[in-house]
C-alpha cells in the first residue's frame, strides 16, 4: 500500500497552510522532498521508519498542496531561511520541538539552513545528493552548466521559465527528471500523479521558480554571511550521494561536506542515481538504520 499507516492531513504553522503525511511512533524525525516532487517521494522508507519514530512528511512551502507565497523582488519567502523556520514553526505546532531530519535534494538545502539556523531543534541530519549550494556556484564550470542546466533556467525572470513550462508540463517533468537513465515507469504511479497535480496546481511552478531563484540571491548572502561567521553544522551529519549521479563525477562530496560540519560526520555513495529513497531505498534505510538515533 502507498503510505500503509500513515494520515494525510492539513496543518497551520508559519500562518500558513501546509499538506502532510504522519505516521509511526517514537521520536520525531522529519523527511523533506525536493523538486519537482512533493511529500509522495517518501513512500518507499517511510513506512519502515514509522517503525521507530513519529515520521512527518509535508510538502514544502510553495511545492505538492502547501500554501504557495506569492512572486515577490527578492524572493524572500524562498529564502532556505524562511522555508527552514516554516518547517520548524510545522514541526512545533505537532509537538516537536526537537527532532532529527532526513532530506532530499531542495529539502536538503532548506534542512542544511535549519541545522545552521535552529541547532538547538535539528539533533541528526542526513542530506541527500547535494553539496553546499554555495559550493555549488563557487565551483560552477561547463560541466555544472550544462548538468544542472535547469538551475539557470527556472532562475530566470518571472513569468519566463513559469510559461514555458506551463505550457507543456508532463513533458518538461519527464525532461527534468531523466538526468540519469531510467525506465518509463520509474517513479511509482500514485507519487507520479502527485508530482503532476501539484505542477498543474496554480501557483507551484512559480514557488518552484522562486526556490531557485532564491538560490542565486538571498541564499548566497545567508551562506556567505554564516561562512564568514565560522558557522558549521553542529549535529551529527551524514551526508549521502548517489553513486551514479552528477555529484561524484564533479566534486569530492565527502571533503566538501567534511569542510561544513563541527560535530561527528558520516558521508556514502549510494549505488542509485538522484532519486534515492526511491531507487535505492533498502540501501538508504541501511544507512539511515546505523544513523538515527530512536
Amino acid at each position: 500500500m502507498f503510505f500503509e499507516g500513515f494520515t494525510l492531513e492539513f496543518r497551520e504553522a508559519n500562518d500558513r497552510r501546509f499538506r502532510l503525511r504522519r505516521g509511526g511512533e517514537g521520536p520525531p524525525l522529519l523527511l523533506l522532498h525536493g523538486n519537482p516532487q512533493t511529500h509522495a517521494m517518501w513512500h518507499r522508507v517511510a513506512p519502515t521508519l514509522a517503525q521507530r519514530f513519529s515520521v512527518v512528511c509535508p510538502d514544502l512551502t510553495g511545492y505538492g498542496l502547501s500554501d504557495k507565497p506569492p512572486v515577490s523582488d527578492d524572493h524572500a519567502a524562498y529564502s532556505k531561511r524562511a522555508m527552514a523556520a516554516d518547517m520548524v514553526a510545522l514541526m512545533g505546532a505537532l509537538g516537536h520541538e526537537r527532532f532529527q531530519v532526513v532530506a532530499h535534494d531542495r529539502g536538503a538545502r532548506v534542512a542544511h539552513r535549519m541545522a545552521l539556523d535552529h541547532p538547538d531543534v535539528v539533533q541528526r541530519l542526513c542530506t541527500m545528493d547535494i553539496i553546499p549550494t554555495l559550493e555549488h556556484f563557487e565551483r560552477a564550470d561547463m560541466a555544472f552548466g550544462l548538468g544542472y542546466w535547469h538551475w539557470f533556467f527556472l532562475a530566470q525572470r518571472h513569468p519566463g521559465p513559469e510559461r514555458m513550462i506551463r505550457a507543456d508540463i508532463e513533458p518538461w517533468f519527464d525532461f527534468h527528471t531523466s538526468r540519469e537513465p531510467k525506465p518509463a515507469d520509474f517513479f511509482h504511479p500514485e507519487a507520479r500523479a502527485d508530482y503532476l497535480a501539484a505542477l498543474h496546481a496554480p501557483g507551484t511552478i512559480e514557488a518552484m521558480c522562486e526556490d531557485y531563484r532564491a538560490a542565486t540571491a538571498i541564499d548566497l548572502d545567508h551562506d556567505r554571511a554564516s561562512r564568514d561567521a565560522g558557522l558549521k553544522v553542529g549535529c551529527p551529519l551524514l551526508a549521502l550521494w548517489g553513486a551514479k549521479g552528477s555529484l561524484p563525477k564533479w566534486y569530492d562530496p565527502a571533503a566538501i561536506w567534511r569542510g561544513t560540519a563541527a560535530g561527528p560526520i558520516d558521508t556514502a555513495a549510494i549505488a542509485s542515481g538522484h532519486y534515492l529513497a526511491e531507487e535505492a531505498p533498502e540501501a538508504v534505510l541501511a544507512r539511515l538504520d546505523g544513523f538515527l538515533r530512536a
